[in-house]
C-alpha cells in the first residue's frame, strides 16, 4: 500500500481550493471531532466573516440506537444564522456518508441554507449513501477491514493514520 498523504499538505491545499468559492455569505461548519480541526485550520486561513459553527450530529445517526452515545459526546454550536448562508460543512473523512446526512438533517433544525459544500480532507471508497464531497484533498485507498483515521498530537499538528475497524 501507498504511504497516507500529508494530512497538513492536504489543509494548504484545500486552503487554495476554497479561496476561489468564498463570499460574503459563506459560512463553515465542522463536524466534530476530526472535521472541527481541519475547519478549524481552514476557517483561520480563509479569514470567514462568520464565526466557526461546530456539530455532533450523533443524535441524528441513523444507527444511534446500535452505537448509542460516544464516551466524550461534543456539543453543537452555531453561532450565526444559516438562513440563506452559503455553507462550507467541513469533515475530516467522508466514508460510507451517513455522518454527512445526519449532519445536513441537524443542520436544517438551525434554518435553511442557500447552499451546502462538503470540504474533506480525505474521502475513502465504501459510500453506501449518494454523498459526494466538491472538496476533498485526497481520494485514499483503504485495506480491507482498516478505517482511516485524522489524529491531532500536542502541538495541533494533523496526520492520517490506519487502524483496525471495530
Amino acid at each position: 500500500m501507498a504511504a497516507l498523504p500529508d494530512a497538513e499538505k492536504l489543509c494548504a491545499q484545500l486552503v487554495r481550493a476554497l479561496q476561489g468559492v468564498v463570499g460574503p455569505s459563506t459560512a463553515m461548519v465542522g463536524i466534530h471531532t476530526g472535521g472541527a480541526w481541519v475547519a478549524e485550520r481552514l476557517h483561520a486561513a480563509l479569514a470567514l466573516k462568520f464565526p466557526l459553527g461546530l456539530l455532533d450530529p450523533a443524535f441524528y445517526r441513523d444507527d444511534y440506537a446500535k452505537q448509542g452515545l460516544a464516551k466524550d459526546p461534543k456539543r453543537s454550536k452555531i453561532p450565526f444564522d444559516v438562513e440563506g448562508k452559503d455553507l462550507l460543512l467541513v469533515d475530516d473523512v467522508l466514508y460510507t456518508g451517513r455522518t454527512v446526512r445526519a449532519a445536513m438533517n441537524e443542520l436544517f433544525d438551525y434554518g435553511r441554507p442557500a447552499s451546502i459544500a462538503l470540504v474533506v480532507l480525505a474521502e475513502r471508497d465504501g459510500r453506501q449513501l449518494p454523498v459526494c464531497a466538491q472538496h476533498a484533498g485526497a481520494r485514499v485507498e483503504v485495506p480491507a477491514g482498516m478505517r482511516l483515521r485524522l489524529r491531532r498530537d500536542a502541538e495541533g499538528r494533523l496526520s492520517l493514520e490506519l487502524e483496525r475497524a471495530a
